[in-house]
């Protein structure tokens, strides 16, 4: 090998050591760090979401289970049934209604407030009828079975109740 000097050849070369490059910092993660936070934190606000919608309906849970142990309750009067069922219904649109749109009505007034969203008006000049005498007889011949299904069908299209306003 020309030009090349086999002193300088045998010497050895003055290289450093290797150097490893600096472990990686925390901050900033990586990406998939922030798409898992961002996920946890819609899943937080979701169950919050669904959490203040089932406190806000539980008012018609509770109508809903009064109404089934009216059902199952053969041995209760006609008049106690009709009574039972009007007070269940003034709690529940009480609570699903401001009460100064509601609270003060009575007769035909309250039978028209009661079929709000119903074409059919089964409360005002249907079974529903019965609602506003009923209670007042002594004797009351209506369906037992329709009139239950009428307040049911009135329970199950309730609106969630308003929110409340903290003071």
């Amino acid at each position: 090998m020309p030009g090349v000097n086999p002193v300088t050849s045998s010497a050895p070369l003055p290289l450093r050591d290797i150097h490893l490059p600096p472990l990686p910092g925390w901050w900033p993660p990586a990406p998939g760090w922030w798409l898992l936070t961002a996920l946890l934190a819609l899943l937080i606000f979701g169950l919050y979401l669904l959490s203040c919608r089932a406190r806000r309906l539980g008012y018609r849970r509770q109508a809903l289970q009064q109404l089934t142990a009216l059902e199952t309750d053969q041995q209760l009067p006609a008049t106690a049934l009709l009574g039972a069922l009007s007070s269940l219904l003034r709690r529940a649109m009480l609570s699903a209604f401001d009460r100064k749109q509601c609270a003060a009505l009575s007769g035909e007034a309250w039978l028209t407030y009661l079929d709000r969203g119903f074409p059919d008006a089964p409360f005002s000049r249907g079974i529903g009828r019965c609602l506003e005498q009923g209670p007042y007889q002594r004797d009351c011949n209506f369906d037992r079975a329709a009139l239950l299904a009428l307040c049911r069908r009135r329970l199950k299209n309730l609106p969630a109740a308003p929110r409340q306003r903290r003071r």
